[in-house]
Order: C-alpha cells, then sequence, then structure tokens
C-alpha cells in the first residue's frame, strides 16, 4: 500500500491514502483550499463545515456546468458526424 500524502487544506492538515499520483493529490487540497477559502472571504463565514459544504457545493456546479457543455459539444458532434454520414452515403450511391 502507498505512503499516505500529506497535504493542508483550510489550515488543516490531512493524510491521504491511496494509489493516486502525489502531485495530483496536492493539486486537488489546492483547488478545494483555494475553493473554501473563497467562501470564507465571500461570507465571511468561519465555521469550517459551513464553509466545507458550501465550496463543495460550488465545486459541484462547475461539474455540472462542465458535464452540460461537454454534452451540448458532443449533440453538435454526432448532428455534425450524422450529417457527413449522409453525404457520403448520397455521393456513394450516385457513384454507383
Amino acid at each position: 500500500m502507498a505512503k499516505p500524502i500529506k497535504v493542508q487544506i483550510f489550515d488543516q492538515p490531512y493524510n491521504i491514502g491511496g494509489d493516486l499520483d502525489e502531485k495530483y493529490v496536492h493539486e486537488l487540497a489546492r483547488y478545494v483550499d483555494q475553493k473554501m477559502r473563497e467562501v470564507a472571504d465571500t461570507t465571511r463565514m468561519v465555521d469550517t463545515q459551513r464553509v466545507a459544504v458550501l465550496a463543495a457545493l460550488a465545486v459541484a456546479d462547475e461539474l455540472q456546468t462542465l458535464r452540460a457543455e461537454r454534452e451540448e459539444v458532443e449533440g453538435k458532434l454526432r448532428d455534425r458526424a450524422q450529417r457527413c454520414l449522409t453525404l457520403v452515403e448520397r455521393a456513394l450511391k450516385q457513384s454507383a
């Protein structure tokens, strides 16, 4: 088993276990710390648990927005692919 990775989030130390890359874990910890600090600065809240929940909601909102954008792009790509397929099929029928 891999050695736990030590990170600090919102001035609290955490030992993160698992098989994740250490650099990646540190990036995640920095991102969570940044979100929590943004929430704390914006709301002037000091309750760590409430800050964590609001930061989690902010991250969840980002994730949902990215998912929706990805689905929109995938839909456009499917439409383009279908149009290309239709054009190819027409060209093949005309050349036959």
